[in-house]
């Protein structure tokens, strides 16, 4: 049987890859909550939608498990990227990719496309390329009140939106209740995701990541370019940092043009069918043979 959906993780962001060339599974926003709920469906991080294929190029969807989309994300483009590589849609090392966000190169570095390297593009620190809110500028060292506290923020986009914020000591509970707050702060017009940054040395950070339509997670790969890019520019830390995380450590180089590398692990998990209860409640037939 041909399978409904392919699932990886890349440090413990894990994600679904449903094929439209495969599959003729109809995207709502409640069929994307249901399968991505960890409890009544399979359970994600969030749905890969592709490939796409237009005027030559390969465009992936990223869709949140709340049902958004994403712009980019950098764990999100080395899963779909593995499974680009052993679906038979590249047989290339390097290929390029189309997200809303931007396009990215990517280049596979092993036989089992375990390790993968990606051009996430420049890091821009203008409020206009998040969107944030008031007058042009780059948000740098700017305080912002979250829940009744000041905290000093620093906003970048990796083409999606993020704030980081550094302190002395980061944790998940700290994550968890001051994320939410953050992520729909009225700064944020289309919301954002967030990283608590803590700086070990000068090649070594520590994040807490919450992410906008996730939550919580154990690694993002654009949240690692984006914490990298401003202790880089904040002065912290060289342009080639290990981030460490819950999940486990990225490795991120930043370019003298400002380009930012992020090269990372994908592990595969399953390809399944879902049951015939799920495939009544998201619209499908019965499975074929």
């Amino acid at each position: 049987m041909t399978a409904d959906f392919y699932k990886y993780h890349a440090l413990g962001n894990d994600y679904i890859v449903i094929d439209p060339n495969k599959s003729s599974l109809k995207l709502t926003e409640d069929n994307i909550r249901l399968i991505c709920h960890r409890n009544f469906g399979v359970g994600s991080d969030g749905i890969l939608y592709g490939p796409l294929l237009e005027d030559g190029k390969m465009r992936l969807r990223i869709l949140n498990p709340d049902g958004s989309e994403a712009e980019k994300s950098g764990n999100g483009i080395r899963i779909f990227s593995r499974y680009l590589v052993e679906a038979g849609y590249v047989n290339s090392k390097a290929f390029s990719l189309v997200t809303a966000g931007g396009t990215v190169a990517v280049a596979v570095l092993d036989e089992a496309a375990s390790l993968i390297k990606v051009d996430m593009g420049a890091a821009s620190f203008n409020s206009a390329d998040l969107p944030a809110g008031g007058p042009p500028r780059e948000i740098l060292g700017e305080k912002l009140t979250i829940g009744g506290a000041d905290c000093v923020v620093n906003c970048v986009s990796m083409g999606n939106p993020h704030c980081v914020i550094p302190l002395d000591d980061i944790s998940r509970e700290r994550a968890e209740r001051l994320g939410p707050l953050v992520e729909n702060h009225p700064l944020f017009p289309k919301r954002t995701n967030v990283q608590f940054l803590q700086v070990i040395d000068r090649s070594n950070i520590r994040i807490e990541i919450w992410e906008r339509g996730a939550g919580y997670t154990l690694a993002s790969g654009s949240s690692s370019c984006a914490a990298a890019s401003v202790a880089h520019r904040l002065g912290l830390t060289g342009p080639a940092v290990k981030v460490h995380m819950p999940g486990g450590v990225i490795d991120i180089d930043i370019k003298p043009d400002g380009h930012v590398f992020m090269t990372g692990p994908v592990t595969g998990v399953m390809a399944g069918l879902f049951a015939a209860d799920l495939r009544r409640r998201v619209g499908l037939g019965e499975a074929k043979a």
